[in-house]
């Protein structure tokens, strides 16, 4: 749950950031945020799930 939570709030931020300093439109946002629902209840999204839980577990196994 806290790795979804803090997904979510790190592509809220570069969403907002994308469309006050890259120039995306709120329409194509709007579009990729619903691609993303839809994406969700799909097939593939438990191997998205894996994927990005892997790799959040290889970025917090590194040592600065």
């Amino acid at each position: 749950m806290a790795l979804s939570v803090s997904a979510v709030l790190l592509f809220a931020i570069i969403v907002f950031l994308l469309i006050k300093k890259a120039g995306l439109k709120g329409m194509h946002a709007l579009v990729c945020v619903l691609f993303g629902f839809y994406l969700a209840s799909s097939n593939i999204a438990p191997t998205i799930n894996d994927v990005t839980s892997s790799v959040a577990g290889m970025i917090s196994n590194l040592s600065f």
